[in-house]
């Protein structure tokens, strides 16, 4: 359907700009593709030549190759030339409003679908042989669809679902089940083998007692034979580097950060570290104030290039809201609930870091529960597993050296496990967590004059 703007036909249900400009957008700046790969189809462009070059890019650079006009001329071969695709590249005003050529481009392909599911409709009227609630029925279905054309679950007999579920059971007798070990045993043996695609996990403390070391405990575990991806919103590269010297290296992190003082920083651990290093597949972001669909964005980007495994929020508390006139409540609902939706769809294990409110510190123990958790009950819901970390010298620092290295981590919630306590060695010159042997220190292993419980 044509309408005359300034004496120019222009077709409603097609906007070729745009979509020349999304092409373009994505050959400038690979890497945009992540804001609309979730979203866009190649049946969502009008024209076929471009709907090709689309297909083509698409399928570049989620082979995790470079793309740009050379590569997608030589595989297209005769059906674009260099030249069509260097216009493409130039017409885009800017790579970053990729996000508004996407909804302009869908918003007229479902335009077009709206115009063709009318002529169906008034078909549909007009068919006098079916009655007329089956008729409207079928309307409104497939107006339905046209509203939300996102891929949905259908719902599953019992019996079915059980027939497909045997082969479950059969890969985790065989061992072909997804599970990733943590390398702390104890933990391990109440996640039953370690964390699992889809999983949000939830490690929540009071400020200074370990979040930031044991995620990275974890992370640099299992990154010798997983991928890992940590979003550092709170230290900058160079601090996450301090800590990975002292944890890879085994060297204090006071001799990290003043390499010249006392006995000086052994470099021939720093360099052994450095070899650990190039073994592992672990990768630093340190860009702060993300939101949600930040963070979604990251999280395809590093999927597509690095095959990620587990991805480590530090931390909850330092995201903002996608609106930030919404009530703090909301906004963190908004973003557990985005976290538990970005593990399921990436198949993937979410670690997201979360303070603990101050009344923690009035107990007797110390220790964090659920409720704790600041500022929104929604955490606590979306959450497959939350720990919590407490070191009891820490928070009573007037304890022996018995409890010097001695950390406690309370499973509070284990969606598919049981909860309970486990016991972990902190070794606080290198920021970092292992198991812990031997028996738990004594309750009554204060200094004198200590009244304080743990």
């Amino acid at each position: 359907m044509n309408m005359p703007v300034d004496g120019f036909l222009v077709d409603t249900f097609t906007s070729i700009e745009a979509e020349s400009a999304l092409i373009g957008a994505m050959l400038l700046d690979n890497a945009v593709f992540d804001q609309i790969s979730d979203k866009l189809r190649p049946d969502h462009f009008s024209a076929g030549g471009l709907r090709d070059i689309f297909t083509e890019v698409t399928q570049q650079i989620l082979a995790g190759m470079e793309c740009d006009i050379v590569t997608v001329s030589a595989a297209m071969g005769d059906k674009t030339s260099l030249s069509q695709l260097n216009l493409l590249a130039q017409y885009v005003p800017s790579a970053a409003n990729i996000g508004r050529y996407s909804e302009i481009v869908i918003g007229r392909a479902k335009s077009r679908a709206l115009m063709a599911l009318s002529r169906e409709i008034n078909e549909l009227a007009q068919d006098h042989r079916r009655g007329i609630e089956e008729r409207v029925q079928e309307a409104q279905a497939q107006l339905a669809r046209l509203v939300d054309d996102a891929p949905r679950d259908e719902f599953v007999s019992a019996y079915e679902g059980m027939t497909q579920h045997t082969q479950t059971l059969e890969d985790r007798a065989e061992g072909n089940i997804k599970v990733w070990p943590t390398g702390l045993a104890d933990l391990d043996e109440y996640l039953e083998g370690g964390l699992r695609p889809g999983e949000l996990v939830i490690v929540g403390a009071r400020p200074s007692m370990g979040k930031t070391a044991l995620a990275m405990t974890l992370g640099l575990n299992m990154a010798a034979s997983h991928s890992i991806a940590m979003l550092s919103m709170e230290m900058p590269h160079n601090e996450v580097r301090d800590r990975m010297t002292a944890m890879l290296g085994n060297v204090s992190l006071s001799s990290v950060k003043r390499p010249n003082f006392g006995d000086g920083l052994e470099w021939n651990r720093v360099l052994e570290g450095v070899e650990k290093a190039k073994q592992l597949m672990f990768y630093v972001s340190d860009q702060g104030g993300l939101n949600i669909n930040d963070v979604r964005s990251k999280a395809r980007y590093v999927k597509r290039l690095h095959g990620m495994n587990v991805l480590i929020v530090d931390y909850i508390g330092l995201m903002s809201g996608m609106d930030a006139r919404q009530p703090r409540a909301y906004q963190l609902e908004e973003i557990s609930r985005g976290l538990k939706t970005l593990a399921k769809e990436l198949e993937i294990a979410v670690v997201c870091l979360a303070q603990v409110n101050r009344k923690v510190e009035e107990r007797a123990d110390a220790t964090p529960a659920l409720s704790d958790l600041r500022d929104s009950g929604a955490i606590e819901q979306d959450a497959d597993v939350v720990l919590f970390v407490h070191r009891p010298i820490q928070a009573k620092p007037d304890m022996n050296d018995d409890w010097q290295h001695y950390a406690k981590v309370s499973i509070a919630k284990n969606r598919q496990g049981r909860c309970g306590v486990i016991s972990l060695s902190y070794i606080g010159e290198q920021t970092r967590f292992s198991d812990w042997s031997g028996p738990t220190p004594s309750r009554s292993a204060f200094s004198s004059g200590s009244r304080a419980g743990i």
